[in-house]
C-alpha cells in the first residue's frame, strides 16, 4: 500500500533527534492509549499486529504526519473498533466534543465500510514450518519487485526494483501482505538482504552505506548479477 506512513529514504524531515533517557510515555494521554490498544487486542478487536499496523496505514493522512506516535496508535484503535462494531464512531466523537473536543478538529480514524474479516491470532509468535527449502541462498543476487499490490505490505517504497544480495534466511513467518487481511498464515522463507546505498539512493549516497532489510519470499527475484 502506498501511503504517507512509507517515509523511509526521503528527504525533506531533517535529522532523527534522539532524547537521553527518554521515558516511555511523554504524556499520560499516550500510556492510556497504550492501554486501550493492549485492551483492544484481548477484545478481539484488533485481530493482529499486522492488521493493527495496516490500520495504521490507513488514518487521515495529515493526522498520520501531525499527532505522532501515540496519537497514529489512537486513530488506528478507534478504526478498528468501529469496524468490529464494538463502538460507533459517532459515539467516540460525541464523547470527545462532550469532554471539550471541537467539533472542527481533525478526525484520525478512517474505518471502512465493509472491512475484512480477521479473526483474533492464536499466538504472538509469527514462526512457523514449511516443508519446502528456501529458493535462495546466501550471497545470491537479488532484485525486490516493483509491483505491489493494494492493502498492507511490509516492502518499503524506496526499496523496489532495488538490486542487492542475500545475507542470510531466518526460515518461515506469517506473511504479512495476506495476515492482514484475514487470509490466513500463508507462510514464507524471510531473508535479509543488504543493498549499497548507492543502489537505494543514488551516487550522492555515502560510498561505504550498506542497508539490511528483512524481507519475505515474494519480494525477491533471482538475478544474474
Amino acid at each position: 500500500m502506498d501511503g504517507i506512513h512509507d517515509l523511509g529514504g526521503m528527504h525533506g524531515f531533517g535529522a532523527v533527534l534522539r532524547e537521553q533517557d527518554e521515558p516511555a510515555f511523554l504524556q499520560r494521554w499516550e500510556a492510556a492509549v497504550f492501554a486501550m490498544v493492549m485492551a483492544a487486542g484481548r477484545a478481539g478487536a484488533t485481530g493482529n499486529a499486522d492488521r493493527f499496523r495496516h490500520a495504521i496505514e490507513r488514518i487521515d493522512p495529515v493526522a498520520y504526519l501531525e499527532h505522532g506516535y501515540y496519537g497514529r496508535w489512537l486513530g488506528a484503535v478507534e478504526t478498528l473498533l468501529a469496524e468490529a462494531g464494538i463502538v460507533e464512531q459517532t459515539e467516540i466523537t460525541a464523547r470527545a466534543q462532550a469532554r471539550g473536543g471541537r467539533p472542527d478538529a481533525r478526525v484520525a480514524a478512517r474505518p471502512a465500510a465493509s472491512p475484512d474479516h480477521v479473526p483474533p491470532a492464536k499466538t504472538a509468535d509469527n514462526r512457523r514450518q514449511l516443508p519446502t527449502a528456501p529458493r535462495f541462498a546466501t550471497g545470491d543476487p537479488v532484485r525486490t519487485a516493483t509491483d505491489v499490490k493494494s492493502g498492507h505490505t511490509r516492502l518499503p517504497r524506496y526499496a523496489r526494483g532495488k538490486s542487492g544480495r542475500i545475507l542470510t534466511c531466518h526460515g518461515a513467518w506469517v506473511y504479512p501482505d495476506n495476515h492482514a487481511h484475514g487470509q490466513g498464515d500463508q507462510p514464507v522463507h524471510l531473508y535479509t538482504v543488504m543493498f549499497t546505498g548507492r543502489e537505494l539512493w543514488g551516487r550522492e549516497a555515502e560510498p561505504a552505506l550498506r542497508v539490511y532489510l528483512d524481507l519475505f519470499e515474494p519480494y525477491l527475484e533471482l538475478t544474474d548479477v
